[in-house]
């Protein structure tokens, strides 16, 4: 797991308990770091907890990972329903024709995921990723606004 860029802040990670340690150096600042993961506590609140900052939490968790002391916890992601997302294909059929459903599966598979798991978090990502296909103006803007008025009445 690369922690060298990108917001470490986030991310939860949990003590693991396996048999094997033989023998381990653990200074003071790594110690307490390993007694305040839990499993829910993001990383910012344990450098919080332990009086540290983030940049300085970063080589102290790289090295918990390297000793296999500590994994992370993957946040449960929230799905867009079935529902949003036959109002996803609606909304660009009417904006570029019997093409929309296909457009939408497209670019569904471009960022990785299928009509069944994309994350509520990305919701505007999909719909701005997907109005540039639309060629009229008109129907580009019609297709926005309609989706967030959707993402907001679903709280994405």
């Amino acid at each position: 797991m690369d922690l060298s860029s990108g917001g470490v802040a986030s991310m939860v990670f949990k003590p693991v308990i396996r048999g094997e340690f033989g023998q381990l150096s653990l200074d003071g600042q790594m110690l307490s770091v390993l007694m305040s993961l839990d499993g829910r506590k993001t990383l910012g609140q344990v450098a919080q907890n332990v009086g540290i900052s983030l940049a300085d939490i970063r080589p102290v968790i790289t090295k918990l990972i390297n000793l296999r002391l500590v994994e992370s916890i993957e946040r449960a992601v929230s799905i867009v329903d079935q529902e949003f997302m036959d109002f996803l294909i609606a909304k660009m059929s009417i904006a570029i024709g019997p093409l929309g459903e296909i457009i939408v599966e497209d670019g569904l598979e471009e960022l990785g995921f299928n009509k069944n798991n994309f994350p509520s978090l990305r919701a505007a990502e999909i719909v701005n990723f997907l109005s540039q296909e639309i060629q009229r103006e008109d129907k580009r803007i019609e297709f926005q606004q309609a989706m967030l008025r959707k993402i907001k009445e679903k709280g994405y």
